[in-house]
């Protein structure tokens, strides 16, 4: 018989402590992250309310402090070399919340800059799909606080990179589609989440030459729904579309909503937008990067369909960079575009000028 006592490491990985641990904070609940020389308890504000902060507070004995990502600081007019660390003492769960995200705060009147320990708390928010607003406590003396939390090292974060990279096909099911017919779509499972991530397949491309591809971010507003705000339909059903004159070819459909953020981060940006700000600034506001989305899953999902040279459908370099950091050889790329409109041409032009998308900016500014 087999040691209870021993660790199993078939279920005792890098990857799926990381699961646990967002699993953990998308629930309210604190985790513990360590590093050689200490500990943190951590807690996702974005997760919790008043009561759930308190008890953290008094658990901490006041010494909880929050986390605020380089871009929120540099929306507060905080000078910073990278994130920066902000003590709680005294601070409301609603002053706290108004710090990490909202409109017109106050800078804090101290903060620090971070540790590395303490910034890797950010990229568990990411990972989770939570606002990088966190709320940190020293926990390396001895204390039972926090015995019963989920804990994970600094060093599981770059060992969960592996998880990232690993999928299977689950299944693959002809779908006929409107205007373009018989397509296959093709089912993959895995990476960190083990979600689930879907190949169409038009027509019949030749995998031993170069292969059609357009590598596409899932947007419900504007995919399902015709959002006016961006051109993300249009790229969907023209990349398709463009498929399909190619010959055949392949749409990679990533679960990535808002850039990688996650639809509650997204119609909160949203919200900012309304009043004026564009996409990169209000996902600055709260405390995102430019962009959060990441291409192993593409590079994943062309290998398991033996496609190893592709020319892209594509208007952001990123992916090009991404799929050739991968192995996969870009033979060329092509544009996709979309209808430009009065509500998306805000949108567009920073695509352009902030985010490098390669886009005619000339015609965007003809169109107004």
């Amino acid at each position: 018989m087999s040691n209870s006592a021993e660790p199993n490491f078939l279920f005792d990985t890098p990857g799926i402590r990381v699961e646990r641990a967002v699993s953990e904070l998308r629930y309210g609940r604190p985790i513990v992250m360590s590093s050689d020389s200490r500990k943190l308890a951590i807690l996702a504000l974005d997760a919790v309310g008043p009561s759930v902060y308190d008890q953290f507070a008094a658990a901490t004995e006041n010494r909880h402090l929050l986390l605020l990502t380089a871009p929120r600081a540099s929306r507060l007019s905080i000078s910073a070399r990278g994130d920066i660390l902000a003590p709680l003492a005294g601070v409301s769960f609603e002053h706290a919340s108004r710090l990490s995200y909202g409109l017109g705060a106050d800078q804090p009147s101290k903060w620090v800059e971070a540790d590395e320990l303490a910034s890797h708390a950010a990229e568990l928010a990411r990972i989770a799909l939570l606002l990088p607003a966190m709320v940190l406590a020293d926990a390396s003396a001895a204390s039972t606080d926090f015995s019963g939390c989920c804990q994970l090292s600094a060093a599981d974060l770059k060992g969960a990179d592996v998880a990232r990279q690993r999928f299977d096909k689950v299944v693959t099911t002809r779908v006929p589609l409107k205007e373009l017919g018989d397509s296959k779509f093709v089912v993959f499972r895995g990476g960190l989440a083990q979600k689930d991530q879907v190949a169409i397949v038009i027509g019949t491309p030749d995998v031993s030459h170069t292969v059609p591809i357009r590598i596409h971010s899932s947007c419900i507003t504007g995919d399902l729904c015709g959002s006016l705000k961006c051109d993300c339909g249009d790229q969907l059903r023209n990349g398709l579309a463009l498929l399909k004159q190619a010959g055949g070819g392949v749409l990679l459909y990533l679960d990535q909503e808002g850039r990688g953020t996650g639809i509650g981060a997204k119609m909160r940006a949203y919200g900012y937008q309304h009043l004026g700000l564009d996409t990169i600034d209000a996902d600055a506001e709260l405390g995102l990067d430019a962009d959060h989305r990441r291409y192993e899953a593409a590079v994943a999902m062309l290998r398991h369909l033996n496609i190893g040279k592709v020319a892209v459908f594509t208007n952001n370099p990123t992916k090009i960079s991404a799929l050739k950091a991968g192995g996969i050889e870009v033979d060329a790329r092509s544009p996709v575009l979309g209808t430009v409109t009065t509500e998306n041409q805000n949108y567009l032009r920073t695509k352009t000028l902030r985010a490098g998308h390669l886009l005619d900016l000339e015609a965007l500014i003809a169109a107004e």
